[in-house]
């Protein structure tokens, strides 16, 4: 196939060559090509930037502005955190959820209450209860720690809510074993009464 596109070229010669390019054509493109040669080969020269004195002190002054604020607000950051004695507005997180908290505690702090007055008639099975819940307040005072330091403030305070609620769980069925004991107490004792 080669063969043939050669002599169908060859055959037609005088077709492909009836238009010529321009005789100066060459020299212009030479002419570019040299020059582009001789930027290429010399060194680039940078005009040294200045800048006026005015414009380094305007800078410098609102360095001095911005590093003034910022170490005003950490400032008052650090006395809100010692006045509040390390804690989190949990309102300013999310209302809501610190409603939640503040029901669960008192929730919490009631049931303990009503925890507490076994300790009278069987303290192991107290101490026992009280072990479990302890792990879990543990829990929820690293909780409240992380909190002020926390990126995202809402997410821990949910987890802090769910510590609560499991809390309130375990305390329900506590609360629920004993009662069920004391049932069956009273009903052996009222058996052992009628025989």
């Amino acid at each position: 196939m080669s063969k043939r596109l050669e002599d169908f070229i060859s055959n037609n010669r005088e077709e492909f060559d009836d238009l010529e390019p321009r005789a100066d054509i060459w020299n212009n493109i030479s002419m570019e090509l040299d020059a582009w040669d001789e930027e290429q080969q010399q060194p680039k020269k940078r005009g040294a930037k200045t800048f006026s004195l005015g414009f380094v002190l305007r800078v410098a002054a609102m360095i001095v502005v911005v590093m003034g604020i910022g170490f005003g607000v950490y400032v008052q950051t650090q006395k809100g955190l010692n006045n509040s004695g390390g804690g989190v507005d949990l309102a300013s997180i999310n209302p809501t959820y610190a409603k939640q908290q503040q029901q669960y505690a008192t929730l919490i702090a009631t049931k303990r209450t009503e925890l507490k007055q076994i300790a009278k008639y069987d303290p192991q099975l107290y101490r026992e209860f009280s072990a479990e819940l302890s792990d879990m307040q543990s829990t929820y005072k690293r909780l409240n720690k992380d909190l002020a330091t926390s990126p995202n403030q809402e997410r821990v305070l949910r987890a802090m809510i769910r510590n609560l609620q499991i809390q309130t769980e375990v305390l329900n069925q506590q609360l629920s074993v004993i009662e069920q004991f004391n049932q069956s107490k009273k009903q052996q004792k009222d058996g052992n009464q009628d025989i």
